[in-house]
């Protein structure tokens, strides 16, 4: 199809709003290695927020969730929607203390809670694995989508938007920094919210669906159910048993790791504070579950009435590539509809949450290849400028690569499960780390190896013919690699205790954990009180389930649901910012 003038147009203005300010920041990430990686680690609560929501809002998120819906319905997205409990641990568990470490990155941390040569080959080796080989597949999930929506919509070949797409994306990325990141994230999540609400409005507005009430009447009640039919085990097991028992705190995943990591680490890492740090992860939580849901819903539910079935994808768009046709290109398809104008608004936010999320997993795994890796293992004694222009160029190779593993991948769907499976059973030793003086850095590189080559063996095996269902792999892998790191642990030696020391008085965890270091230590007990954190955990995941919910009731014509999930969630709501005034009472600040 072609872009009418007007969509043109938009499209030119929303990418120059986004990334003119950006650019601005060049010279300031271009001073040092903390201005580039961190901002400064003066980044306010709502800017840290923010960033986090539009990172994990890219374009394959829409086909994500179109997929999960075409294939089994509203209840198929407790595949994500049970990473609030994660996210909300991080919230009143993690944040703190992250922002109390100090860390560059978040790789830093494991010289500063093991020792010896174990310390220094964890944080080798995943400056590789993460940095390199995970982020690369989470890009490659991302460029895959891109790919889907300018094939269909625009008829580009795959290698016309990788090419197009590498080159924003470097430029962007090696020149502006995290602050830059940061202000464009700010700006880029507005553009992409109104393209959702706008492309939710006018797939309502087909004739085949009929406004929000055809919708709701016209799809089959099993699809629109928010819990999985409890007749059907198989599918209940696996989208709601499964990831409410096991995946949440078993799996690391991006955006979602037991404990925060990666780009999250990085996000509470430049806050200005403590406070900062909790708050702007708490709004992330927030907007990520409840917020921006039931946009991406409504137009999956509706495409389900346009196009049934995936043949009729194909003879409406023949000139798409057949490789690219999948559930999650239904989702693009529906955009096709919109008129002149809307349709470059629509373009414009899915571009900006693409270009989001691809430089801040370039701006992150630069980090780690470039200070945890480069700087510490290779070239320690270089100066800030150096080690900023090899992240440059690091950047630009991270992008290089991404573009070519992502003709390997063919759905969104087969890319989540596959990073699903890698970060099984890693999780709790991520929860527990900060917790249990006894975990040691042996434990880490057990539990990175054993996670890894158990998902491989499964991916072995399913192009063998004899694939495992996906939540069994998840389970599987995550019991195997559990046993892997807790045997690994009880037999092999602990960190020293002059290291153990130096961790607690830095950042000083809470619980019987560390009660023989803590006498050790002869300080005052901790400024976290972990009732108060599960406390602050509860009632946060029923605010955002509440408000989740409560909109799906209200979307729905539920009202009596509407108005018990309304009261709950403010209820809980109040529970909430009861306990954050506790939190910064405990931490010696004044409660406002």
């Amino acid at each position: 199809m072609q872009l009418a003038t007007l969509d043109i147009w938009i499209i030119a203005l929303s990418l120059a709003v986004a990334f003119v300010p950006a650019l601005l920041m060049a010279r300031r990430a271009g001073r040092s290695t903390a201005e580039f990686f961190t901002s400064g680690r003066a980044a306010p609560w709502w800017l840290v927020g923010v960033s986090m929501v539009a990172t994990t809002f890219s374009t394959d998120t829409p086909n994500l969730v179109t997929n999960l819906v075409r294939e089994h319905g509203v209840a198929n997205n407790w595949a994500w929607w049970s990473f609030l409990l994660t996210g909300m641990a991080t919230v009143m568990f993690y944040a703190r203390m992250w922002r109390r470490s100090g860390v560059l990155t978040d790789l830093e941390f494991y010289e500063i809670r093991y020792a010896g040569r174990a310390a220094s080959v964890v944080r080798c080796f995943r400056a590789v694995y993460l940095g390199l080989v995970f982020n690369v597949v989470i890009m490659a999930m991302v460029n895959l989508a891109a790919v889907k929506i300018a094939n269909l919509l625009l008829g580009w070949p795959m290698w016309q938007t990788l090419a197009v797409s590498a080159v924003l994306n470097i430029l962007f990325a090696a020149s502006s920094g995290l602050w830059g990141v940061l202000v464009a994230d700010f700006i880029q999540f507005g553009i992409a919210m109104a393209g959702s609400f706008a492309a939710a409005w006018f797939a309502l507005q087909r004739p085949e669906v009929g406004g929000l009430a055809g919708l709701i009447e016209r799809t089959p009640p099993g699809t629109l159910a928010m819990l999985p039919d409890p007749s059907d085990w198989t599918l209940t097991l696996s989208v709601l048993v499964m990831p409410l028992l096991v995946q949440w705190w078993s799996v690391w995943y991006p955006g979602a790791e037991p404990g925060g990591g990666s780009y999250i680490a990085q996000r509470m890492l430049a806050a200005r504070s403590e406070r900062d740090a909790l708050a702007g992860t708490l709004l992330f939580n927030v907007a990520h579950y409840a917020l921006r849901s039931w946009p991406w819903i409504i137009v999956a539910l509706a495409s389900l009435l346009v196009f049934p079935t995936l043949d009729d994808i194909r003879r409406a768009f023949p000139q798409v590539d057949p490789t690219l046709i999948g559930h999650d290109i239904a989702y693009p398809a529906m955009l096709s509809f919109l008129p002149a104008g809307w349709l470059g608004l629509v373009i414009a936010g899915l571009v900006a949450a693409y270009v989001s999320t691809i430089v801040t997993h370039l701006n992150w795994g630069t980090s780690y290849l470039v200070h945890d890796l480069y700087r510490r293992f290779m070239r320690p004694a270089e100066s800030e400028r150096h080690y900023v222009l090899i992240g440059r160029i690091v950047t630009a190779l991270l992008m290089l690569v991404a573009a070519l593993f992502t003709t390997a991948l063919e759905s969104a769907r087969q890319g989540f499960t596959l990073l699903l499976s890698i970060g099984a059973g890693t999780g709790l030793l991520y929860l527990l780390r900060w917790y249990w003086w006894r975990i040691n850095a042996q434990a880490e590189v057990a539990a990175m190896l054993g996670s890894l080559l158990v998902a491989v063996g499964f991916e072995v095996a399913r192009h063998a013919g004899h694939e495992v269902a996906g939540h069994l792999v998840v389970l599987l892998t995550a019991v195997i690699t559990t046993l892997v790191w807790v045997l690994v642990t009880l037999l092999t030696r602990p960190t020293d205790d002059a290291t153990l020391l130096a961790f607690y008085r830095l950042v000083r965890p809470a619980g019987p954990g560390w009660t023989r270091i803590r006498a050790l230590a002869g300080i005052g007990p901790s400024p976290d009180s972990l009732p108060q954190a599960m406390l602050g955990w509860v009632l946060g995941c029923g605010l955002v389930y509440c408000a989740l919910f409560g909109t799906g009731a209200v979307l729905y014509g539920r009202t009596t649901a509407a108005w018990i999930f309304g009261v709950t969630g403010v209820l809980c709501g109040w529970g909430v910012a009861r306990v954050l005034r506790g939190f910064r009472n405990a931490a010696g600040e004044t409660a406002e």
